[in-house]
């Protein structure tokens, strides 16, 4: 889903005269200080929604406009000074014609992209590979069903430790409350489907960058989906308030190629005491 290079052009406007105020950049995969803006999208989920949003900008704008304008002039034309004698008229059958048809013209507007949006991110299409997401008080762990159910728990890097951690890991800007002891490894240009559960209280799986976002339910097993199209670290953080570290409960994607991917499974496999994965098993996306 696409909306023309006018509307985009118009809201990429508005947007950049409110963000130009705090200077902000809204390109990094990570939320940084004065941030106004979303994430730069790096899926075509995250893009629509990133689309459907300047969709909603442009036309909340004009209406907001169009009401101010419309009470100065109602303040003005209709005073006190300029009308003595005020009108007894009660009903007007084209102005009442034209306030019901006009709003219902614009939440089809609204309606139509947006419908399309909650299909595409709901929908889960035909996955190359299954990422499984267990929600913990405070952490996640995560297993690979298709490359032989291997798990692991991720933890966040305490600020004591962070600077070690980025020495060690050649990290060059680490993020403080978003660093993570070991982080998602997928490949690039592939959908991935995302299980998500928990096993004490309600938790939410979340990654701005790739629009998604969605909750870990004991004994229910959600899912959603994403496929990353370029490579990088992407950061998210459990969204659902789910006790006193809540706010320590990073999540940490890395995007990394399809040979990249194939050597960490290797490690990953061999660390498990698993055997080697064969050829066909290998071939994701």
């Amino acid at each position: 889903m696409r909306f023309n290079k006018i509307l985009s052009a118009i809201s990429s406007i508005g947007a950049g005269l409110f963000c130009g105020l705090f200077a902000t950049s809204a390109s990094a995969t990570f939320a940084e200080p004065w941030q106004t803006g979303f994430q730069t999208a790096v899926t075509e989920v995250m893009e629509d929604i990133t689309d459907f949003h300047n969709l909603l900008l442009v036309i909340i704008t004009l209406i907001t406009i169009f009401v101010l304008v419309l009470l100065v002039y109602t303040m003005w034309r209709f005073s006190a000074k300029r009308n003595p004698v005020p009108s007894k008229t009660t009903h007007h059958a084209m102005l009442e014609m034209v306030w019901t048809i006009v709003p219902v013209i614009i939440l089809v507007v609204i309606a139509v992209p947006s419908f399309k949006l909650l299909y595409k991110a709901d929908v889960v299409p035909k996955a190359d590979m299954t990422v499984k997401a267990i929600g913990n008080q405070w952490y996640w762990q995560y297993e690979y069903p298709d490359h032989g159910n291997f798990g692991f728990a991720s933890n966040m890097i305490q600020d004591a430790d962070l600077a070690k951690f980025a020495k060690e890991n050649n990290i060059k800007n680490p993020k403080r409350l978003l660093e993570t002891d070991t982080e998602v490894v997928v490949p690039v240009n592939t959908t991935v489907r995302v299980q998500v559960t928990a096993n004490d209280v309600l938790h939410a799986w979340a990654i701005p960058a790739f629009g998604v976002k969605i909750d870990g339910v004991p004994g229910r097993l959600n899912q959603t989906w994403f496929n990353a199209k370029k490579e990088g670290t992407y950061y998210g953080q459990c969204s659902e308030l789910c006790g006193v570290n809540h706010g320590f409960m990073p999540i940490k994607v890395k995007v990394v190629s399809k040979a990249a991917f194939d050597a960490w499974v290797t490690a990953q496999r061999k660390a498990a005491g698993l055997a080697p994965m064969t050829s066909e098993r290998r071939d994701v996306g």
